[in-house]
C-alpha cells in the first residue's frame, strides 16, 4: 500500500503538478507551501499550516486545502524560532547552522507523504531511495500533527528519525514497524488513562461517550469503557461520530435526545480534530446545556471554530491539553515576522493579509476584479489580532519547539561523542561522516529541560512521559474565549500523578456544585447494591444488609459478615460486640436466686442451731439425731453450691459446680435413705426371731451414707479425668448475644449423676412409703414420703426444662431445682420438728412419748 501511494505521488494527475523539463532526477514540483533555508544540516518538517475541508461526498483522501490558518501559522513560527535560537546558541551545536525544509500537509496523508518524499530526495525533488542534492545532511523529519503514518513508514525504511508533535496513535509504539518514530506528545492510551482518572476522581459513574468513527475511536471506546468499569462505572451511551456531519444532521433530534439523558451529566469527547470540527458544526444548529464535556487533547486545536450554539453547548468544557508554557523571546520574534522583514516569505505575506483583511495586490486573490484594501506592510499587530493568536496558549506550538530541540540535542550529543573509527579524533570530525540513522541511538538518551521546567526525555517506545494540563474552557457571547488551567496529570510523578485544584471554578456556567452523573443514587452505608435484571451494573437498587452483616462504605457491592463475637448495629453500618448472656449477680433473676440461696442457708443454719440447742430432747433424738445433723449440713452445702452457678463462668467454677452439687446432694438424699432404713430396721427388729436385731444401734446408717457418696464420687473422678467441663462462648444459638456457659464436657456423666441421685431418691420414697404406718409418735416416714414425692417431681420436670433451655435460663432451671428440692427436704422433714419444739413443747416430753408409744 505504501509503495502504491509513493508511486501515485511520483505520477500525480496533471492538474496537481507543474512539469519541469530539466536534466537529472528532477520530476515535478508540488504546488503547496514549501519553505526552504539552507544550512550545515537540514531539518525537514511536515507541518499542518492550512485549514482543511472535507467535501460531503468525499473520503479520507479527498481533503480540500483552504487558506493558511492563523492558528496553524503559529506552529511554523515556533519551528523557525527554535531553529534561530539554536543557530545563535553557543552551548548547543556550536559552529553548526541548522537549515530546514518545510511542507504543508493540510492534514492529508497523501500530501504529507508527498512532502516527505521531497524532503528525503532533496529540495523540489521527489525520487524514492535517492537524494538528488549532493552533500545534503538531512538529520530527520518533524511532523505531522495528525498525518504521520505514511511519513513514519517511509522514514522507518531508511531509519530517518521522525519526531511528531501531535500524532497520538499508539501503533507507533511498535519499534519493529516504526523503529525511528518519536513524539513529544503522549499517545492516546495515556490520554484515555488521564480521562479515566478525572472521571474516577469526581466519582462520575454514568457517562456518555462520543468517539471518532475510526480505529482510534474503537480503541478509545474499549479503553475508556474498561477504565470506567474498573472503578464501578458504566458507559450510558456510546456514539461513533463521523466527520461528515450531515449524516448526523438528519437525525439530530434523536442524537440530541440521547445526549440529553437527565441522569448523564458528563459526556466524554474523544474525537480527532476533523471529527471535532464536524461535531462543532453540527451543534451550531442546536444546543445542549447543563452538561460537563470532557475532551481529549485535540480540543484546543478546534477552539477557533466554536461559535454560536456550539459555544453554548461546549461552554465549561474540561479538556486534557499538552503542556504549553511561555517561551522566552518568542514575543519579540513574533513582532519581527512582518512582510517588510521577510519579503520573500509567502506564508508571512498570506497570513498578514488574512489577519488585517487586506491584500498587497489590492484585489481579491479569488477574483482579481474585486478591489480590496491594499496592505502597506506596516499595519500594527493590535490586541484584536493578537487575541486571535494568543487564545490557544501555544500548546501545540510548544510541542513543535520541544521536538526541534530534541533533534538538536541528539545531534549535539552525537558530535560530543568520540568517533568509533578514530577514538583520538576530535568530536567535530563526525560532521563529515554523519548518517541520519546514527541519531536513533542518541535521541533515546536525550534529556533536557523544557521552558516549563519539566525534564523532557523519550521512553524506550519513543513516547515522552504522559504529562497533561487539565484546562477549563469558557466561551462568551462576544466571541472571546478564556482557558484556565485547573489541574495536571503527570505519570512520571510517582507521589502525586493526578492533581485537581478543588478551589477553582470547575462547574460554571451550568452548575454551582459538582454534578453527580449517576444512574442510581449511591447506596448508603448499611446497604448493598442489588442488581436490576436487564440493566447495566451502574443501575441498581439498594438492599439493606441482613442481621449479622454490615457495610461501612458507600455503594458496597456486598455486605460483610461480622465476626462471631460481634453483631451488626441497628443501622447495619458497623459491627458491635454482642451482649454477654450469663446468670449474673447483677441480674434480677441472678440476684433473686442468690438471695434465696443465702436465706435458705441461714434458715438451715438456724434449724441446725435449734437442733444443737435441743439435742437431748425426744424430738431431736428420735430417728437418729446424727443423721439429722448430717442431713442439715448437706442441705446447707446444697444451698451454698448454687452460688457456683451464678456469675461469669470460669474454669474453676465449671470444674467444681456439678461435682460439688453431685456429692453434697447425694449426701443429702443418702442421709434421708439411711434415716428411713433405720426406722424400718428398728420396727422390724422387734418381731420375734428377726435377724435385723444385730443392725439396731449399729453404724449401718453412716456406712450407707459413705458408700452412696463414694459411688457418686467415683463417677465424678472418671468424668473429670476423661472429659472435664470447661467454659465456652456460644455465638450460634442466638444472633445478637453470646451465651457464656460451662460446657459439661460429657452430658452422659452429668445425667449419670442426676440418675444416680434420682435412684437414691426413688429408693428413699419407696422405703418411706413402706414405713409411713409404723406406730411412732415421731415417725418421719410420712414427712419423708412427701419430701421425696416433691423431690422426684422437681427433678422429673427438671430434665425436659433443662434440655429445652439455654444460657442463663438453663442455669436458672438447675439452681431452681436444687433450691426447691433442698427446701422441700428442709421443710417436710424439719418444719414439723421445729413446730413441736416451739409451739407444742408439751409433746416433746419423754413420759408422754413413752405413753403414746
Amino acid at each position: 500500500m505504501l509503495v502504491l501511494t509513493v508511486l501515485l505521488q511520483i505520477f500525480p494527475a496533471a492538474s496537481d503538478i507543474t512539469h519541469y523539463s530539466t536534466s537529472g532526477c528532477v520530476l515535478w514540483k508540488n504546488n503547496y507551501t514549501n519553505t526552504f533555508q539552507d544550512g550545515d544540516f537540514i531539518l525537514g518538517a511536515v507541518l499542518q499550516l492550512s485549514d482543511f475541508h472535507r467535501p460531503s461526498s468525499g473520503h479520507g483522501e479527498n481533503i480540500l486545502c483552504m487558506r493558511l490558518s492563523f492558528r496553524y501559522y503559529s506552529y511554523l513560527l515556533f519551528f523557525k524560532f527554535a531553529i534561530e535560537e539554536i543557530n545563535r546558541s553557543s552551548w548547543i551545536l556550536p559552529n553548526v547552522t541548522l537549515g530546514y525544509q518545510i511542507f504543508d500537509s493540510c492534514a492529508a496523508p497523501t500530501k504529507a507523504l508527498s512532502g516527505a518524499l521531497d524532503i528525503f530526495s532533496g529540495r523540489d525533488y521527489r525520487i524514492p531511495n535517492f537524494a538528488c542534492l549532493k552533500n545534503m545532511k538531512l538529520i530527520g523529519v518533524l511532523g505531522d500533527l495528525s498525518s504521520s503514518y505514511p511519513i513514519a513508514h517511509l522514514a522507518g525504511l531508511f531509519r530517518y528519525p521522525q519526531v511528531s508533535y501531535g500524532d497520538t496513535n499508539p501503533v507507533y509504539n511498535d519499534r519493529i514497524q516504526f523503529p525511528s518514530f518519536y513524539r513529544t506528545v503522549p499517545n492516546e492510551l495515556s490520554e484515555m488513562d488521564g480521562i479515566v482518572q478525572i472521571l474516577k476522581h469526581f466519582g462520575w459513574k454514568w457517562v456518555g461517550l462520543i468517539v471518532s468513527n475510526n480505529e482510534s475511536g474503537e480503541r478509545a471506546l474499549d479503553g475508556i469503557r474498561k477504565g470506567i468499569e474498573s472503578y464501578g462505572g458504566c458507559v450510558a451511551f456510546s456514539i461513533f461520530f463521523s466527520d461528515m456531519f450531515y449524516i448526523h444532521f438528519f437525525g439530530l433530534k434523536s442524537f440530541v435526545a440521547k445526549m440529553n439523558n437527565k441522569d448523564v451529566d458528563v459526556i466524554v469527547l474523544f474525537l480527532t480534530p476533523m471529527h471535532l470540527k464536524a461535531f462543532i458544526y453540527l451543534f451550531s444548529f442546536s444546543q445542549i446545556t447543563s452538561k460537563i464535556w470532557l475532551s481529549s487533547s485535540f480540543f484546543p486545536t478546534v477552539v477557533p471554530h466554536i461559535f454560536g450554539y456550539s459555544g453554548t453547548t461546549l461552554n465549561g468544557t474540561l479538556s486534557l491539553s499538552a503542556q504549553g508554557e511561555e517561551i522566552s523571546g518568542f514575543e519579540t520574534f513574533f513582532y519581527r515576522m512582518t512582510p517588510s522583514n521577510y519579503p520573500n516569505d509567502d506564508t508571512v505575506t498570506e497570513i498578514w493579509e488574512k489577519s488585517h483583511g487586506c491584500s498587497f495586490t489590492g484585489f481579491l486573490k479569488t477574483n482579481t476584479s474585486v478591489p480590496v484594501q491594499k496592505c502597506s506592510g506596516n499595519e500594527s499587530l493590535d490586541d484584536e489580532v493578537l487575541s486571535r493568536f494568543g487564545n490557544f496558549d501555544f500548546r501545540v506550538g510548544y510541542q513543535v519547539y520541544t521536538a526541534v530541540y530534541a533533534l538538536a540535542h541528539s545531534l549535539h550529543n552525537l558530535f560530543s561523542a568520540r568517533a568509533p573509527a578514530h577514538p583520538q579524533a576530535p568530536a567535530g570530525s563526525l560532521k563529515h561522516r554523519f548518517k541520519p540513522w546514527q541519531l536513533n541511538a542518541f535521541i533515546l538518551n536525550v534529556t533536557h529541560k523544557t521552558p516549563s521546567g519539566d525534564i523532557m526525555f523519550f521512553k524506550a517506545n519513543g513516547d515522552p512521559p504522559a504529562q497533561f494540563d487539565i484546562v477549563k474552557w469558557l466561551f462568551f457571547n462576544d466571541g472571546s474565549v478564556v482557558s484556565r488551567k485547573v489541574g495536571r496529570f503527570d505519570e512520571s510523578n510517582d507521589k502525586n500523578p493526578f492533581y485537581i485544584n478543588s478551589s477553582a471554578d470547575l462547574w460554571s456556567p451550568y452548575f454551582t456544585e459538582m454534578p453527580r452523573s449517576l444512574c442510581s443514587e449511591p447506596c448508603s452505608p448499611g446497604y448493598r447494591k442489588s442488581k436490576i435484571e436487564g440493566e447495566p451494573p451502574c443501575c441498581y437498587d439498594c438492599a439493606q444488609c441482613g442481621d449479622g452483616e454490615m457495610s461501612n462504605t458507600t455503594d458496597a457491592v456486598t455486605c460483610e459478615k461480622c465476626p462471631e463475637d460481634q453483631k451488626s448495629n441497628r443501622q447495619k453500618t458497623d459491627c458491635v460486640p454482642k451482649a454477654l448472656n450469663y446468670l449474673s449477680y447483677m441480674d434480677t433473676l441472678g440476684a433473686s436466686l442468690a438471695s434465696t440461696a443465702i436465706i435458705l442457708f441461714i434458715t438451715t443454719s438456724v434449724v441446725m442451731g435449734i437442733f444443737v440447742k435441743y439435742w437431748d430432747t425426744p424430738i431431736v433424738r428420735a430417728n437418729n439425731q446424727n443423721l439429722s445433723c448430717l442431713l442439715l449440713i448437706s442441705l446447707m452445702l446444697c444451698f451454698l453450691c448454687t452460688l457456683l452457678f451464678i456469675g461469669r463462668p470460669t474454669q474453676i467454677c465449671c470444674l467444681l459446680r456439678q461435682v460439688t452439687f453431685g456429692i453434697v446432694f447425694t449426701s443429702s438424699v443418702s442421709s434421708v435413705l439411711a434415716k428411713t432404713l433405720t426406722v424400718i430396721i428398728a420396727f422390724n427388729a422387734t418381731k420375734p426371731g428377726s435377724k435385723l436385731k444385730k443392725y439396731v444401734g449399729s453404724q449401718l446408717s453412716i456406712v450407707l451414707v459413705i458408700a452412696c457418696s463414694l459411688g457418686v464420687t467415683l463417677i465424678c473422678v472418671v468424668w473429670m479425668a476423661s472429659s472435664p467441663p470447661f467454659p465456652e462462648a456460644d455465638t450460634s444459638y442466638e444472633t445478637d448475644i453470646i451465651i457464656l456457659l460451662c460446657n459439661e464436657g460429657s452430658v452422659t456423666f452429668f445425667f449419670c449423676i442426676i440418675g444416680y441421685i434420682g435412684t437414691l431418691a426413688l429408693l428413699s420414697f419407696i422405703a418411706a412409703f413402706l414405713a409411713k404406718d409404723f406406730p411412732d409418735r415421731f415417725n418421719e416416714a410420712k414427712n419423708i414420703t412427701f419430701s421425696m414425692l416433691g423431690f422426684c417431681s422437681v427433678w422429673g420436670a427438671f430434665v425436659p426444662a433443662y434440655l429445652s433451655s439455654k444460657g442463663s435460663r438453663m442455669v436458672a432451671v438447675e439452681i431452681f431445682a436444687i433450691l426447691s428440692s433442698s427446701a422441700g427436704l428442709l421443710g417436710c422433714i424439719f418444719a414439723p420438728k421445729c413446730f413441736i419444739i416451739f409451739l407444742r413443747p408439751e409433746l416433746n416430753i419423754r413420759e408422754i412419748v413413752v405413753r403414746k408409744a
